[in-house]
């Protein structure tokens, strides 16, 4: 047996066990996740209905389904801002600022917590008889901004993402601060001395060179707003009225309270495809930003 055949035998034998394990926990999974979207199936009766593309009519038929997808554009649009303060936070500790590093961990605390922890918390905050904030208001004479937030329909996305935003934005500042320490000093300063501003600095110089940080960012952020679902789980449980189901509280709905995989399959494939469509977008906008 040659060295080259050894040397392949090796190489496969060593990428035997990831690709089982791929295929057995990755693979497998999304194969039967398709084949379920194509099945009427409640969970529980050994034998399977073949649908189709039944299940994806009634999908993208069903307005209610796609009320919860804007819901979640709530998330997104809360999850920019998360990005551009983090962004501004990572700008400013990156500077020659006292305290910064204390600064650091505060802001990045709010991440390492636990998502249920921090739910329970913010019940607190943003409860209607005695959360911290309505009282408040009150004791500043401002009764009529203390409202039900998590029973209006229009403020209870709007605090949720507030929610997110807080927990996540350390884990942005975190990895910006790290691309930044990363850009050339020397760019920087000769920027510097041919006449730029620090603004003309941030703007032509540094975020140029950390546009694939800002891209990963923003492919975190979007990821994590179109699959939200512990806040809105624990804290409202889709209430008041369904105003804060978001399409993957309403997958988990339909699979496990009404007892319908299939159209559950259907509406899982179906967020898939958002996704990619929508960092296809993204991408495309960071590219030409980039260029």
């Amino acid at each position: 047996m040659s060295y080259a055949l050894q040397k392949r035998i090796l190489i496969l034998l060593f990428l035997l066990v990831p690709i089982a394990l791929l295929a057995v926990f990755a693979l497998y999974p999304a194969a039967y996740l398709v084949y379920l979207s194509l099945m009427t199936w409640d969970g529980f009766s050994p034998e399977k209905t073949w649908a189709g593309l039944s299940n994806y009519k009634e999908v993208f038929s069903n307005k209610e389904i796609w009320q919860t997808f804007l819901h979640n554009l709530v998330y997104l649009l809360w999850g920019l801002i998360q990005n551009g303060l983090g962004l501004f936070f990572a700008l400013l500790l990156n500077s020659r600022l006292r305290g910064r590093n204390a600064y650091r961990v505060m802001l990045f605390m709010p991440y390492i917590m636990n998502g249920v922890a921090v739910a329970y918390m913010f019940n607190y905050v943003f409860n209607s008889e005695y959360g911290s904030l309505n009282t408040l208001l009150r004791t500043m004479g401002l009764d009529s901004l203390a409202i039900s937030w998590f029973g209006s329909p229009g403020a209870v996305n709007h605090v949720l993402g507030f929610i997110t935003l807080w927990k996540f934005m350390g884990l942005n500042m975190v990895i910006y601060l790290a691309a930044l320490q990363s850009v050339s000093s020397e760019i920087v300063e000769a920027s510097l001395i041919d006449g730029a501003t620090r603004r003309q600095t941030i703007f032509h110089v540094i975020l140029p060179n950390i546009t694939k940080v800002i891209e990963l960012n923003l492919f975190l952020t979007i990821i994590g707003t179109l699959e939200i679902f512990d806040l809105p789980f624990i804290l409202t449980k889709g209430g008041p009225l369904g105003a804060s189901d978001t399409f993957l509280t309403k997958t988990v709905e339909t699979a496990f309270h009404f007892n319908n995989f299939g159209m559950a399959s259907a509406m899982s494939i179906t967020l898939i495809a958002a996704v990619i469509v929508v960092l296809s977008i993204q991408r495309m906008v960071t590219r030409r930003w980039g260029q």
